[in-house]
């Protein structure tokens, strides 16, 4: 009867190069299972997860705004009225608005004084209009009863024209007064030294004036002395 042989108990060099071995398998393994998990290299074959897909914003309509109100257009068979013009000259004035008025210097004249005579003139009108009031115009007669003594334009001498605006309710006045010499006038007298002189000592006169064809309503008395 054999007797069993008696095993050989390793080296422990034997058993540490083992061990190292099976750490060296161990990490290898580990390794992989790492790398897989991070490479994922199955992913290009199989179709796996792809890159998620950009967003993408479904197109908005245009924003809508309220609808405007049509526009008013002027109808072209309606004629505009016509602005008045700041520049355009007034018309000319109406006898009827006119209101002229013989005005003497004086009431009474001594012996040595001559009256003096003058026009005044108002548009009584509600408008501005024109007017020609030169000396042209404008006519002096003294009277006494029915006795025409002195006429300013018997003798008057380069008569001239001259348009004045008058303005509504203004009233003028002439500039230069007409002097009257207390003597007879006649058209065939103007430069005689002859001429017979007024009656005098309180005698009565009437002084009437016209101007652009409108005479006074009223004639001016006045007493020379």
């Amino acid at each position: 009867m054999s007797t069993p042989r008696r095993r050989r108990r390793q080296s422990a060099a034997v058993y540490r190069r083992r061990r190292l071995v099976v750490l060296l398998l161990a990490i290898a393994v580990i390794g992989g299972i790492v790398w897989l998990a991070v490479a994922q290299p199955w992913q290009g074959l199989f179709g796996g997860d792809a890159e998620p897909a950009a967003e993408t914003t479904a197109p908005t309509s245009a924003p809508t705004t309220e609808p405007e109100e049509p526009v008013a257009t002027a109808d072209p068979t309606e004629t505009p009225d016509p602005e008045p013009s700041a520049s355009a000259t007034p018309a000319a004035c109406d006898p009827g608005v006119l209101e002229v008025v013989g005005i003497a210097d004086q009431g009474e004249y001594a012996a040595d004084q001559q009256p003096s005579f003058s026009i005044q003139l108002t548009n009584t009108g509600s408008v501005d209009c024109v007017l020609n009031v030169g000396t042209s115009t404008q006519s002096f007669v003294v009277t006494s009863g029915d006795d025409t003594w002195w006429q300013s334009t018997d003798c008057q001498t380069e008569p001239s024209d001259m348009e004045v605006t008058l303005t509504a309710g203004q009233s003028v006045t002439s500039a230069e007064p007409v002097v009257w010499d207390r003597t007879r006038s006649t058209v065939d007298s103007c430069d005689s030294d002859s001429r017979p002189a007024a009656p005098a000592g309180g005698a009565s006169y009437h002084l009437q004036v016209a101007i652009a064809g409108v005479e006074a309503a009223e004639t001016t008395q006045f007493l020379l002395y």
